[in-house]
């Protein structure tokens, strides 16, 4: 009999001590940086206030003040140094440009967690700021993001909405089934680790899954989506797109790009036209 509770007390711990890596796996890298030198563009460094006190570190590239405004949200661990290919094309093609650190990356004040809702809502700050300082006069604001930043846009633009188009690179459909995925690789298993990690998001960070994942949003956006993604992405599969696409129904147009990854995308023969033009387009 003792054998079997000492059996079980290994086990125990050995699942305790895994769980608690499981959590440490979410509390993302911070990725501090400077303004890049010899740039075709001059950065404003701004600093955006958050309801709660915090502020995100962002850049602020001023074309025009009767020109749409494009805020660009970088994925996970990354920066606005991340989006410097972005701003680098995007500069003098008729836009403002605002890229920012979302909370607790780069140089934005420290957030122990991050998820999709804290990206959107950093977003959304982000236009605050921009209309409250009065960066620019035109009301559209154009969203350009990259895998959770590109689940963020989608959540913030079916929650406000001065928020017209928006451009995904990498975007996740549903947050579970990438973790699922990614616990998957690792050869965790669902049980009891990957629904204690569920639970643990729920009842501790006010954090559903379901609730939340931009698939279930995506129809409530009054903006118009151009949602990109490499068929040969390991790191949110391409079917992730595809949901999102029947979520969106007409109002999104779904680009996969074969043998393009998670982060290369960018790099395809006709990217920067496409997405460009995308948000050149006028619409009423």
């Amino acid at each position: 009999m003792i054998w079997i509770f000492s059996l079980l007390g290994i086990v125990l711990v050995a699942v305790s001590v895994l769980f608690y890596f499981m959590v440490r796996g979410f509390i993302n890298p911070v990725d501090k940086h400077k303004v890049p030198e010899n740039l075709p563009f001059e950065i404003e460094e701004i600093r955006i206030p958050l309801p709660d006190g915090r502020h995100l570190y962002g850049w602020w590239i001023l074309t025009d003040k009767d020109a749409p405004t494009i805020i660009f949200a970088h994925g996970w661990g990354r920066s606005a140094r991340r989006m410097l290919p972005y701003l680098k094309k995007f500069c003098c093609q008729g836009f403002n440009l605002l890229a920012f650190d979302a909370r607790g990356h780069g140089n934005s004040d420290s957030d122990k967690y991050s998820n999709l809702v804290k990206f959107a809502d950093d977003i959304i700050a982000s236009i605050d700021f921009v209309q409250d300082n009065q960066k620019s006069e035109n009301p559209d604001f154009y969203l350009v993001g990259l895998s959770i930043g590109g689940a963020g846009s989608i959540y913030a633009a079916a929650h406000d909405k001065r928020i017209k188009k928006v451009v995904t690179v990498g975007a996740f459909a549903h947050p579970a089934s990438v973790m699922k995925k990614q616990f998957k690789d690792y050869h965790i298993p669902y049980y009891p680790m990957i629904w204690l990690m569920f639970r643990y998001l729920k009842v501790f960070q006010n954090f559903d899954l379901n609730k939340v994942a931009p698939e279930k949003h995506i129809a409530n956006a009054h903006a118009s989506f151009l949602l990109i993604h490499g068929e040969a992405d390991k790191t949110v599969p391409v079917d992730e797109g595809k949901r999102l696409l029947r979520a969106a129904g007409k109002k999104a147009e779904l680009w996969i790009i074969p043998g393009r990854g998670h982060s290369d995308c960018h790099l395809e023969k006709g990217f920067w036209e496409k997405v460009i033009g995308f948000l050149a387009l006028h619409t009423e």
